[in-house]
This record gives structure tokens, sequence and C-alpha cells, in this order.
């Protein structure tokens, strides 16, 4: 999982972009963005989306989902791309998980 804000860039493209893309290039079994409407982080500066206190840097969560082989082998990638931020990896159960090719 990686923990960055939404204006953070990569390449001329929003940071959680590049991360889904690349993921995506590496074959990984699959990634969601989701974005807070409210939160702060090591400066401890909060970001929320009231209207009273317009921000454009919301948080931002990226789970991308594979196996703990798959995930440490794309971390240089993920370490390349980030100039600061969190990432941590958790150990999942998965219950069900179906693959619909399209024909």
């Amino acid at each position: 999982m990686r923990f960055c804000a939404e204006l953070s860039g990569w390449e001329h493209q929003p940071l959680y972009e590049a991360i889904v893309m690349k993921a995506r290039e590496r074959h990984l079994a699959g990634a969601t963005v989701l974005r807070g409407p409210m939160g702060f982080g090591a400066a401890s500066r909060i970001h929320t989306a009231k209207i009273l206190r317009l921000s454009l840097d919301l948080p931002i969560v990226i789970e991308i989902v594979d196996s703990e082989v798959k995930l440490n082998e794309f971390l240089p990638d993920l370490e390349r791309m980030m100039g600061g931020g969190l990432v941590t990896l958790e150990k999942i159960k998965v219950i069900h998980y179906r693959h619909n090719k399209l024909d």
C-alpha cells in the first residue's frame, strides 16, 4: 500500500497514475487508487475536501495486490518514483478472485 498526496507527480503525470500504470506493466494482479476526503502526514498539515478549506492536494492511497515475491520485485520501481510518502506491506487473505477474460 502506498500513501501519497494527490498533487505528487512523476514524469508529467500524477504519481498515482504512474504507479498504477507501472504495476500494470509489471503484470501485477491489481491496483486501486482511493482518494481520502481528509488526512494528514508527517508534517501534520491537514488536507481536507471541505468547501471552506479547499485543498487540491488530498490524501491518496494506492492499493496493489499480488504475491509477496512480486510485490518485493516491484519495490525498486516504486522507490525510484517516490520523493516521499509511506509504503506498507500487509499480509491479506483473498477469499474470492475471478478473472473474466473478454473475448
